[in-house]
This record gives C-alpha cells, sequence and structure tokens, in this order.
C-alpha cells in the first residue's frame, strides 16, 4: 500500500460532476442524507447540526427511500469515468438498492429490536456529540430537551405498521422496554440522563447546569411514556413467534453480506466449522491442562491471576495498551498506517448491555476511532485471555485501520466511501480475518490467547448455526458431533442452551446475544460468512496471481477497494 496523500474533510471537498459523475453523485448523496438525518453530521462531525433530530415518522422514512431511489437512478444514468468510480458504482448501487427492498418489505420502518432498533439509535447518539464547549453542551441540552419529537414519530410509524399487522416480536418489544428502564432509572444502577449530567464539566456548570439538568428530566420522562407505550399498545399487538422465515431471512442476510448465500449449505458449513475449531481448541487445551476438556482449561485460564483484571477502569486501561502496541508493531511492516490514524481510543460505554463495538472517527479526525465496551451490571473482574482476540479485532489489524483509512483516503474514496458505506458481512469479516492473520503472524502464540481467538471464532460459528435454525426453524441433524437435541428443532432456548454449553461467555451476555440474532435476523452470522468469503476471496486472487502473490499487497489492493458488499468485492478483485 502506497503512503496516501493528505486526507481532506468531505465536508469541503468539491467534486467536479462532469470529471467525476459517480464521485460527484455520491457526494451529493452526502450532503442530502445529511439534511435528512442529522444524526449523522454528528457521526460524521459536520458542524451545524447538533441541535437537530431527525424525522421517524412514516414521512421521513419516505424521504429517504425517495432519495435512495433519486440517486440510483442517476447512478444508472452515469458513466464512470475510470475502474475507481466503477466500483464506487457498483458498491452504492447494492448497497442503495438493498436498502429500498428493505423499505419496500416494510422491515425498517417496523423494526424494535435490542441492539439496532430506533430507541438504541436515539439514546446513543449522546455518546458521540461534542461536549468541550458550552456551546456543545447547549445543543446536548438542546436534543434532550426535544427528544420526544422523534420518539413521538417512532412511536407513529410503529402504531402505522401495526395496523396493518406488521409489528416486531414480542421479546423485542420487551427487552426494548427493560433497556429504556434501565436508562431512565426505573431498574438497576444505571441512569443513563442523570450519567449525562454527571459528566458535565465544573467549568461550564453556571452556564449550562440548570438548562441541562432540566432537559436530562425532559428527555429521561419522554423515554419513560415511550417505553410505557411500547408496553401498554404494541406489545399486545405483537407476535411470539421469533422466527422471520426464510424469505424475510434471506433479505436481511443479503442487506448484512452484499451476497447471496445458500442457506441451507452454510449452516451445515456452520457445524462443520465449529467441530474443526473444537478439536483445535481441544489441543490446546492439552497443552494447558494435560486434558482435552475444553471447560477445564477456559476454567484454569480463568483463575490465572496473570490474567485477571480488577476493574474496569484497569481493563479499558490494558486494552488501550495492547491496542497501540498493534499499531506500533504492524505500522511499517505489515500495513503502511498513515499517521493520522495511528490513534485510537478504548472507552468505557455509558450503558450496561455487553456490547463491544467500534465507532469510526470523524471526517478530520478530532474525534479519533474508538471501540467500547458496554460491561454488564455485576462484571467486575476480567479474563484478559479471552480479549487479546477482540482487541485486535476492533483495533488494528481489524475495524480501526479499515474503517479509519477509509475515512482517511480522499485521493481513493468519494465521500460516501468514506464515511458512510458499511457491510457487516465486509466491514465483520474482515475484522474476523484479522483475528486469524494476528495468529498467522506470531501474536497469539500464548496458549492462553490462542484458546481466546479459537473461543471467540467458535462463538461465530455457533452465531452461524442458531441464527440461521433459530429464524428458518431448522431440524438440529441428528448425527451432530456434540449429541445435542438430535433431530429436534431449533427454538430460541434450544439455541440459548447450545451456546452456554459451547462458549466461555458469561450467562447475562450469552442471553442478551439470542435476543439479538432474534431481532437482528443474518447479522450475527454475517462475522463468519464474511470471513469465509475473505479467505476465499484471497485464495481466488493467489490462484489467479500465483508466484507473484504477495499476502501484503493482497491486503493492500483489497482495503484500496474500499468498503462494498461481497459480490462486488469479488468482482472487483478480480478486475485488478
Amino acid at each position: 500500500m502506497s503512503e496516501p496523500q493528505s486526507g481532506t474533510s468531505g465536508s469541503e471537498q468539491h467534486t467536479d460532476a462532469a470529471a467525476r459523475p459517480i464521485d460527484a453523485i455520491a457526494d451529493r448523496y452526502v450532503d442530502d442524507l445529511i439534511a435528512l438525518q442529522p444524526e449523522l453530521a454528528t457521526l460524521l462531525g459536520v458542524p451545524g447540526h447538533d441541535d437537530r433530530w431527525s424525522d421517524y415518522s412514516p414521512e421521513g422514512h419516505a424521504a429517504l427511500a425517495d432519495l435512495d431511489r433519486r440517486t440510483v437512478a442517476a447512478l444508472v444514468a452515469a458513466a464512470p469515468t475510470d475502474e475507481r468510480e466503477n466500483t464506487a458504482k457498483e458498491a452504492m448501487l447494492e448497497r442503495l438498492g438493498l436498502a429500498g427492498e428493505l423499505y419496500d418489505a416494510r422491515i425498517s420502518t417496523s423494526r424494535v429490536s435490542v441492539i439496532a432498533g430506533a430507541a438504541q439509535e436515539i439514546r446513543s447518539i449522546f455518546d458521540l456529540m461534542p461536549t468541550d464547549s458550552a456551546e456543545a453542551w447547549h445543543h446536548v441540552a438542546t436534543r434532550l430537551r426535544e427528544i420526544g419529537t422523534p420518539l413521538g414519530q417512532v412511536r407513529e410509524t410503529l402504531a402505522a405498521e401495526a395496523q396493518d399487522g406488521n409489528v416486531s416480536a414480542v421479546r423485542q418489544i420487551n427487552g426494548t422496554v427493560e433497556q429504556i428502564r434501565s436508562w431512565t432509572g426505573q431498574s438497576g444502577s444505571d441512569d443513563f440522563f442523570a450519567g449525562l449530567v454527571d459528566g458535565l464539566p465544573a467549568e461550564y456548570a453556571d452556564e449550562v447546569g440548570a438548562e441541562l439538568r432540566e432537559a436530562a428530566d425532559t428527555a429521561r420522562t419522554a423515554f419513560a411514556d415511550f417505553g410505557r407505550w411500547l408496553t401498554d399498545d404494541l406489545a399486545p399487538k405483537a407476535p411470539s413467534l421469533d422466527a422471520v422465515g426464510e424469505e424475510r431471512y434471506a433479505l436481511n442476510s443479503r442487506y448484512f453480506l452484499g451476497a447471496a448465500v445458500d442457506l441451507l449449505e452454510t449452516y451445515q458449513w456452520g457445524w462443520e466449522e465449529l467441530r474443526r475449531l473444537q478439536d483445535q481448541q481441544r489441543r490446546i487445551a492439552r497443552e494447558l491442562t494435560g486434558s482435552d476438556d475444553i471447560h477445564a482449561a477456559w476454567a484454569a485460564l480463568d483463575a490465572d491471576p496473570q490474567r485477571r483484571i480488577a476493574s474496569a477502569e484497569a481493563f479499558r486501561d490494558w486494552m488501550q495498551g495492547l491496542a497501540d502496541r498493534a499499531l506500533a508493531d504492524l505500522s511499517g511492516t505489515h500495513f503502511d498506517i498513515p499517521e493520522p490514524i495511528r490513534k485510537i481510543e478504548c472507552c468505557l460505554a455509558p450503558t450496561h448491555d455487553g456490547a463491544i463495538y467500534y465507532t469510526g472517527p470523524t471526517e478530520d479526525f478530532s474525534r479519533p476511532g474508538r471501540m467500547w465496551w458496554a460491561v454488564p451490571e455485576g462484571i467486575d473482574t476480567f479474563s484478559t485471555w479471552k480479549e487479546v482476540t477482540t482487541v485486535y479485532h476492533e483495533g488494528v489489524p481489524g475495524h480501526h485501520l479499515q474503517v479509519a483509512q477509509n475515512a482517511y483516503r480522499a485521493d481513493l474514496f468519494n465521500r460516501w466511501q468514506r464515511q458512510l458505506c458499511w457491510v457487516s458481512g465486509h466491514g465483520e469479516g474482515w475484522a474476523l480475518y484479522a483475528e486469524r492473520l494476528m495468529d498467522d503472524l506470531g501474536y497469539l502464540d500464548d496458549p492462553g490467547n490462542k484458546m481466546g481467538m479459537l473461543d471467540a471464532q467458535a462463538f461465530r460459528a455457533i452465531r452461524v448455526i442458531i441464527d440461521i435454525g433459530m429464524h428458518l426453524q431448522l431440524p438440529i441433524p441428528a448425527d451432530n458431533h456434540l449429541g445435542f437435541r438430535p433431530g429436534e428443532r431449533w427454538t430460541p432456548q434450544a439455541g440459548l442452551e447450545f451456546i452456554m454449553a459451547h462458549t466461555s461467555t458469561d450467562e447475562p451476555t450469552l442471553r442478551f446475544e439470542v435476543d439479538r440474532y432474534l431481532g437482528w435476523p443474518g447479522q450475527a452470522p454475517s462475522y463468519k460468512i464474511g470471513e469465509r468469503i475473505w479467505l476465499e476471496a484471497r485464495a481466488e486472487t493467489q490462484a489467479r496471481q500465483g508466484d507473484a502473490f504477495d499476502l501484503r499487497q493482497f491486503h493492500a489492493d483489497a482495503l484500496n477497494l474500499g468498503p462494498m458488499g461481497l459480490d462486488p468485492l469479488r468482482r472487483a478483485l478480480a478486475r485488478l
């Protein structure tokens, strides 16, 4: 990978429509989308929108769908000037086309989910809002004070869908209500709005303090009212069946992968992959304990005082140190990493749902890429053996390398590619591929850390099995190597029992995981399926290039194509 030229903020870049028609359409799309979704400006670090909310009403959703349709028409009519624009056109057509299919299927307008619903979107934007001035805190207060408007629009949209019987499963509604009760201090110790007020620096207290407290109280009340509406009005109309069925699942799977896969073949492959990984785990277990008992090896690693950290804050500092070392080691050796992206921040999320996630940098890198961990309540000690591979997944060479580089490469990517295009199979598949790469490079030679990587890989293989299995209500193979409920059909309870028996993750996190799968069909398998397609793409490239194949160059070439669906990725790699 050649050293990129100086990055340019997309908000300052003006594309010549005649010279670069695809890039001009893409850049205009970002501007138009920001006008409809001001929270997106907050995410990108574009000033001037931090006191506004998106329109979550049916009319707001229709406006977004109309923008996508108009942009698709413009892309179809435009001729790319070179291969780079051709790749961008393919990527954008695939993404916007699938977004339109989700809208037409009324999936995006009816979704209530414990991880990817409107309630989570609205709450989480406060995690990314600037807080470095009194004016910035005024914007926080304004959004808090006005939060009842988007919540009311969400209610309007969900009610309209419910009139036609299009309602998410009751499990997702009840789970969302429990989250809202936590955020609003009605249960547990996690009053998000009180925490937001407590985070106001003393230097701004006189100017903003009273306004912020009043606004937080207003927001807390609005969210609590929304939660009661979900319980009293929407939940009674919701189906108890969690499975979405093959047709809807296949559409969701294509959206998260950017590729169409044979779901039954993939389900069977998930079983085969789990068996392969568990065989490796048994070998590592023998190295650690002298026995091939995987659970005994996990217990020994958990009990190792050299691998334990006693507080969330100390664990965050450990993650930060490991992420920094990986950046330093890989830069200039296995990857060329530009200076602006040689910074990542490890953060504790203000919520406690167990999620681990990455947020990209702003366009000007004033806010760096961040990895977040929402530590579950009651968890106060941590084992590093399970999390070394997580740091590589979220940091470098995983999400941070990929996402932050996309944001930086104004010389290669238009603004939509740099800041908006995200395909789970491409991005999460790369991050899982990155974990395996770090093993290949010797960074997981410690048997405990290697066991952690294998545990994470097995966890993702289990996701393939139970996500497809639960949503399609498939039979469990009668001859499965674990002897688990042979011949029975998958249910949520069977999924929970299976994942609890075969991963080292704590029970509260796994309960949330299963609820997440049921409310976000097709997303959880995209990690492992995405890794599979990345590995296949690498093998195909190596077969084409023969002795000329160079792994470092393959990574550079693949990342320099930018984010896209996995089917477009394969086609783009074949054209190199």
